[in-house]
């Protein structure tokens, strides 16, 4: 089985009268890495939060009958736990009048969880976030050798764990995790009215990977208003399918101050997206994809090492680029993204005149473990 990067970070938090909380999309391994930490313990109760009656003994419980429902069992685990009203108040009752229960709990939609959760237990929980399989646990699994040699296929299909333990029916997965994204997580949340809508959103966004991002050229190509636009984007941004990167602007009235780039988590739901499972050698897009695939991995890198930085992309009005600049401690590093390890680069003169003593680092699939391995 392969060693997910937060198993450790988990365990070191148990036992602390605090909550856990795990967040990340459907399918990505939240319940098989608890079933892995909790495997030689048997004083747990797994609860399924989609299920009605764990829903209303949650929600018309008080603590008195939660701790006779607990039992002797001293490790509580909520799957799902976004789909209980007011979890945050049951989970804060808990961690105050039954301090000696570990509670733990899963979420798919940060946009339904995390505003249940952050006034109630402010102070009183642990908060991560998985992603799919990483490049990093790939490397630790298989050695770094196999795993460069299977970069164009993760480019294609991605890390989601199925995918990568399934060869062969690689394209079926990702139809029905793609259809699993949009139907549960997203279409079912009161604010999407227009379906169909969403699913050109999704595809245009698609299209777009590696490209400044126009919420008025999206109205157009999709037919929803830019507000509509807006709210659609945060809901996916939440139920962990996109992020925004936004750009560096500090000394330079040239540079472009509010535009923002749209990634995807995972390159294979980008690909299903657009139907698009051809192999790299004959696709036009393989930049956007080598992009795509770097800008999710070094987020998951950054978030299991637990270091803290500042991240954007740069470009000014006479679109000057640079694909990443990230900061960190006030140093500030720089990146250009080539698939192609022979492929000829502008050395940003411009940016590093401006910014004195910033580095710059073209990452191609020769030294990708320098930017995707702490």
């Amino acid at each position: 089985m392969i060693e997910r990067a937060l198993e450790k970070i988990i365990k070191l938090k148990l036992n602390k009268q605090k909550a856990i909380v795990l967040l990340g999309a459907r399918q990505v391994g939240k319940t098989t890495l608890l079933k892995k930490i909790f495997s030689d313990n048997q004083d747990v109760l797994w609860l399924n939060g989609d299920e009605k009656d764990v829903q209303d003994l949650f929600q018309n419980s008080s603590s008195s009958r939660l701790k006779v429902f607990f039992g002797k069992k001293h490790t509580i685990i909520v799957d799902e736990a976004q789909r209980i009203r007011e979890i945050g108040l049951r989970m804060k009752l808990i961690t105050d009048e039954i301090p000696e229960v570990q509670l733990v709990a899963t979420g798919s939609s940060a946009f339904e969880l995390a505003n249940q959760l952050n006034e109630p237990l402010t102070g009183r929980k642990w908060e991560y976030k998985m992603y799919p399989l990483s490049f990093g646990e790939m490397v630790a699994h298989h050695g770094l050798l196999e795993e460069k040699r299977l970069l164009p296929h993760r480019l294609i299909y991605g890390y989601y764990p199925e995918v990568v333990n399934q060869i062969g029916v690689e394209k079926e997965i990702l139809k029905q995790l793609s259809d699993s994204y949009l139907y549960k997580d997203v279409l079912l949340l009161e604010q999407i009215k227009k379906p169909e809508g969403l699913i050109k959103l999704l595809q245009a966004l698609a299209y777009q990977v590696g490209s400044q991002v126009s919420y008025n050229e999206l109205s157009k190509t999709t037919g929803l208003d830019a507000k509509t636009i807006e709210k659609y984007i945060t809901v996916l941004e939440q139920t962990y399918i996109i992020f925004k990167l936004g750009s560096f602007s500090r000394n330079l009235r040239s540079e472009l101050k509010k535009s923002r780039k749209i990634y995807f988590y995972d390159n294979g739901i980008r690909n299903a997206l657009i139907a698009n499972f051809n192999i790299i050698e004959s696709r036009q897009d393989i930049g956007a994809l080598w992009e795509n695939f770097l800008m999710s991995e070094r987020k998951k890198m950054l978030e299991y090492n637990q270091k803290w930085v500042n991240s954007w992309y740069w470009r000014t009005k006479e679109q000057a680029e640079i694909d990443y600049v990230e900061e960190e401690d006030g140093s500030i590093k720089s990146y250009e993204f080539k698939w192609n390890v022979n492929a000829k680069h502008k050395f940003p003169k411009l940016f590093l005149n401006t910014y004195s003593g910033a580095s710059f680092q073209v990452i191609h699939p020769d030294n990708v473990e320098d930017f995707l391995i702490c």
